[in-house]
């Protein structure tokens, strides 16, 4: 029987080689680079809204195993969500990241996403795990600012 630190890394090798979140979407409504020069991992998010919900959202770019993986699954989770929603799941997986909050009950909201909760014991990889996570925080901040 497989325990669930292999079903969490089997999610994460499947969503890293076989993402079909990395893609273009047609007319995205807004669209945020996200670089990291510790790596060169680099990625480039697309999101479609329809009034306050995500309604599509894609990723093209290049990256380690985690980044792309971690991108991928954040798509996932983030999918039909209220920008309001999104947020909210953003700041827990960070705060999950940062050790900041380990409250399983609260953690339930990120869905598959909490697949990267050990990551924070690899400080080298904390970077690529969260590229995309801070990226789509910054296209949600500019949009709220325009």
């Amino acid at each position: 029987m497989e325990n669930i630190a292999d079903i969490y890394n089997d999610l994460i090798m499947e969503h890293s080689m076989n993402s079909y979140n990395k893609k273009k979407i047609e007319n995205a409504t807004y669209c945020e680079m996200g670089h990291n020069p510790n790596c060169g991992d680099e990625i480039e998010i697309q999101i479609k809204l329809k009034d306050d919900i995500i309604e599509d959202m894609a990723f093209t770019g290049h990256g380690c195993a985690i980044s792309q993986a971690s991108t991928s699954i954040m798509i996932d989770t983030l999918k039909g969500k209220t920008i309001e929603e999104a947020k909210n799941i953003i700041k827990t997986f960070i705060e999950m990241i940062k050790r900041e909050t380990k409250n399983e009950k609260d953690l339930k909201i990120l869905e598959d996403a909490i697949a990267f909760k050990n990551i924070s014991n690899m400080p080298a990889r904390v970077k690529c795990a969260i590229l995309a996570w801070h990226t789509i925080e910054n296209l949600l901040n500019k949009k709220e600012d325009n």
